[in-house]
């Protein structure tokens, strides 16, 4: 019998479905303009962009434009790609443009899509961001679309790392402007330590596309972007801390695998208070629990989740000396990210490699508060659906699932389910044999490099031919995954989501014609793709009769979207194909939450060795567990996102305030009212409100006047005076500074002392800005145990910080007040000793210009690399550090050439 709700989608249709209905008039107008934006010129296009532009910024609004727009965009594309948009497509874009996250799947032709709402959000001339994973796909996209942008008239920047400053200011200056969601974060927290607005790159956040949306504002949200600075050394510490974690027995710590946490017991903390006394780092009489303890208990916390919450080669690889850490949704390395409070010290220490020194923060922003700074948001993406609820929540987004092209023809599994791994395993390799047989490629999804290289193992013993693909094989990744849809291909991935590169049955044409010419570069590049198209054509024909793209998951991921984005991989544009999933009790997540009642039943049902329970209600309590999994982990996100919204109210009025000083010509009454301020407090301070004069601190006053106001007035005499009260005695110190300071003025010149306060107060909101971060850090680690006290951490995260916030404003007009009251013109004899100084240092840097020119005449010459150097394996370049020359013998330094990769 069909419930309610089923009986109510089938009269009304769902949410989604009435979405798409109320979509489709608009695209029928935009197909009824086709014909009269086919008949205009290349120019006409342009100049179309041009009116639209102008109506734009005349106050039509954007939904007026919209068909125009589209249409014209829809032409541009044809004419410069000779891709024609499909009507999804379509849809796709107006759902991005009304603030939307459109659920395309694999193949559907997404990054084309973006360019409709992009092209038309960038007509108002305020800047459209299109978000990527990763630099390959920004440089990537960027290059492909503008011929897009170009065509209709608009300007295409990429940002990417390490771009020369003047680059990196044109491309965001452009109308479209392609970059990752990590270097756009970090231009802003580095926007914000500038001085000068000419050095700022990013304008105001207009509107923002994210592709791999899922991944970027759920997967990685968890991380905050952090820019830091090193601190003192302390790697004898780590590596003196790191000898005690293997002396550690099972019962001197307790690990929770599902919080991803591990602590000490109490017999744990008994040894380590004896073993740290013995070795001389708690000193004698001082016990674990003092609060002088606090450093070294943090180090030995750090020390024991390095050991037995991080496992290399699955959540970091130790390369070329370094612990590189490894991101857990795509599987790539995460080349220069490392982890925060002394956490990846404590894994350097424990793999023996160089200790970095700690860093201490000095700018930070999540991603959930860094796009939220944007005026309007969209996404993109194969799989959103599963996490409508937090994209909804947190940053106020819909999900539609847009219709594909052409119906999906996938073959979707159940899943079967084994008892052991190893028999998973053998079952694995058989079907793979099986498939391979017939010539249907397959795509092996792990979610582990460990996971990937034990399975590769397997395949090499039963003589099948395979490629991996993982954080190891990186370099060559574009080239496997377009290999992966030829005729009997078997290929392994460590987590598909985001790669970017369609596996398309047959094998990728373009790849195939760009080896072809590479090989031959004599041979007619028309007579190159016509017989490979053709080859091509063949290929593609047998693979559909052997089935389609073959994915066969080894496990289940934490989350169904990443399973999603791997089942999507087959069946694109209405292509035949087939998904299945193989799991053992001994997974991960199977272990972690609850396999007991299913091996109970299994076991009931007398399963034998190499058997495999295959039912629907499997399918559904596995999704059930992976639903509880995402819930947890939203709570989690939600919460660290509770923690920081406190701390991003403080962060967007320092910038504002920061940005308010930069463009300001005259900040002279912004210095007076600190001033002021300041001496209203030290008043209050040393003359308490209704105290009689006997009571007055006043030889503590006129020490703090002279150390905070610089000035020296007689205050003693002052309140000898009969009928003075502490008015009084603030109007006079107010006049006595005023004078000063406008003596000051006197003696640099209006603009120069305009100059030295706008320096001033930008130096000193820093410096108490990063001070003030470092505090709010220890907040935020200890306030969860107020928790125990019957007190709401949040509650008192909220008022400590409000105070920690209040104090730093103070001490902020205090140092600006102090430093302004202490600068002077310098006399003529300092600046003759200054001029003499710079003269010495500029005859020391052409000296050292001349010496590099001479070490210059006589170059490395290319091809000089050392002994045995290989290209294609890390293991023969040696151990050069950074700034080493390349073993390769470019001549370039190391972290330039081969180190950058």
């Amino acid at each position: 019998m069909l419930g309610i709700g089923t009986i109510a989608k089938k009269v009304f249709g769902t949410p989604n479905d009435r979405k798409v209905k109320a979509a489709r008039p608009l695209v029928e107008r935009i197909n009824a303009l086709e014909p009269e934006f086919q008949a205009l010129s290349d120019a006409a296009i342009k100049d179309k962009t041009e009116e639209l532009a102008k109506r734009a910024m005349g106050g039509e609004s954007l939904d007026d434009l919209l068909p125009e727009a589209f249409a014209n965009c829809r032409e541009a594309a044809k004419r410069a790609l000779g891709l024609r948009a499909f009507d999804v497509q379509l849809l796709g874009g107006i759902f991005m443009h009304q603030g939307n996250i459109a659920e395309m799947k694999t193949g559907e032709g997404k990054t084309l899509v973006a360019t409709f709402p992009a092209y038309l959000n960038a007509l108002t001339g305020k800047g459209v961001h299109i978000v990527t994973v990763n630099d390959y796909l920004a440089k990537r996209d960027a290059e492909w679309m503008s011929k897009v942008y170009g065509a209709l008239g608009l300007t295409t920047g990429v940002v990417y790392p390490q771009q020369p400053q003047d680059e990196k200011k044109a491309a965001y200056a452009c109308d479209v402007t392609y970059a990752t969601n990590n270097e756009l974060g970090f231009d802003y927290l580095r926007d914000n330590m500038k001085s000068e607005l000419s050095d700022m790159f990013q304008r105001k956040h207009n509107y923002a596309i994210v592709d791999e949306v899922d991944s970027i504002l759920i997967d990685e949200a968890r991380t905050p972007l952090i820019i830091s600075g090193p601190s003192q050394d302390k790697s004898d510490l780590y590596i003196a801390i790191d000898k005690l974690i293997p002396e550690l027995t099972d019962e001197m710590y307790s690990k929770d695998e599902k919080a991803r946490q591990v602590t000490f017991t109490d017999e744990g903390n008994e040894f380590l208070e004896q073993t740290l006394h013995a070795r001389g780092l708690l000193p004698e009489g001082q016990s674990l629990y003092d609060p002088e303890s606090t450093t070294i208990i943090h180090h030995v916390n750090q020390a024991l989740r390095a050991h037995k919450m991080f496992l290399r080669d699955k959540d970091y690889i130790v390369r070329n000396n370094e612990v590189v850490l490894i991101d857990e949704f795509t599987g790539r390395m995460m080349a220069g990210r490392r982890l925060s409070e002394g956490l990846h010290q404590a894994i350097e220490a424990k793999e023996g490699v160089p200790i970095q020194p700690e860093n201490v923060t000095l700018a930070q922003v999540t991603f959930q508060n860094y796009f939220r700074l944007y005026d309007k948001l969209a996404g993109m993406t194969g799989t959103a659906a599963t996490e409508a609820d937090e994209f909804r929540e947190i940053y106020s987004l819909g999900v539609v699932e847009v219709p594909t092209n052409r119906p999906i023809a996938r073959l979707d599994e159940d899943d079967a389910v084994y008892r052991t791994a190893q028999e998973k395993y053998e079952a694995i390799v058989e079907i793979i044999r099986e498939a391979h047989a017939k010539g249907q490629p397959i795509l092996v999804g792990t979610t582990s490099i460990e996971k990937s290289e034990l399975l590769s193992q397997f395949l090499t013993k039963a003589e099948l031919p395979h490629n991996v693909l993982n954080a190891r094989h990186h370099e060559q990744e574009a080239q496997i995954v377009a290999d992966a849809g030829k005729l009997g291909a078997i290929t392994i991935a460590t987590n598909m989501a985001g790669r970017g590169t369609d596996i398309k049955l047959g094998g990728n044409v373009e790849m195939k014609v760009m080896e072809a010419l590479a090989a031959n570069p004599e041979a007619h590049p028309d007579e190159v793709r016509a017989r490979i198209e053709a080859e091509h054509a063949e290929e593609e024909a047998k693979v559909k009769e052997a089935g389609g793209l073959f994915v066969l998951a080894t496990e289940r991921h934490e989350s169904r979207r990443i399973d999603n984005q791997l089942r999507g991989r087959s069946g694109r544009q209405g292509d035949p194909g087939r998904s299945s999933f193989f799991l053992s009790l001994e997974d991960d997540l199977m272990r972690i939450f609850g396999s007991d009642r299913l091996d109970k039943v299994l076991s009931g049902l007398g399963m034998k060795e190499g058997e495999a329970i295959i039912h629907p209600w499997v399918n559904k309590s596995l999704e059930r567990a992976q639903a509880k999994v995402e819930g947890r982990n939203f709570d989690m996100r939600k919460n660290v996102l509770k923690f920081d919204d406190v701390m991003n109210e403080q962060r967007k009025l320092v910038f504002k305030q920061r940005m308010e000083i930069m463009e300001a010509n005259d900040l002279s009454e912004m210095v007076t009212e600190m001033r002021h301020e300041v001496i209203d407090d030290l008043v209050s301070e040393y003359i308490p409100e209704r105290a009689y004069a006997d009571q007055w601190n006043v030889e503590g006053l006129h020490a703090a006047v002279i150390e905070k106001l610089g000035i020296e007035e007689p205050v003693m005499a002052w309140a000898a005076e009969e009928g003075v009260d502490d008015e009084i005695i603030i109007e006079r110190l107010e006049k006595a500074s005023d004078e000063m300071m406008a003596k000051k003025t006197e003696a640099f010149g209006p603009e120069n002392m305009r100059s030295i306060e706008k320096q001033i107060l930008l130096q000193s909101i820093d410096g108490k800005w990063r001070e003030h971060l470092l505090t709010m850090e220890h907040l935020r680690s200890v306030v969860g145990f107020r928790g125990y006290a019957q007190r709401d951490p949040l509650n008192e995260y909220k008022k400590e910080a409000f105070q920690l916030f209040e104090s730093m404003l103070d001490s902020l007009r205090e140092e600006v007040t102090a430093t302004l009251s202490r600068v002077r013109p310098m006399t003529e004899e300092e600046q003759r000793q200054q001029f003499a100084f710079f003269q010495q240092q500029l005859a020391q840097q052409q000296e050292a210009a001349k010496q590099a020119d001479a070490v210059q005449a006589d170059p490395v010459q290319p091809g000089a690399a050392i002994e045995g150097f290989d290209e294609s394996d890390p293991s023969t370049w040696g151990n050069p550090s950074r700034n080493d020359s390349c073993p390769c013998g470019s001549g370039k330094k190391f972290k330039h050439c081969h180190g950058a990769l």
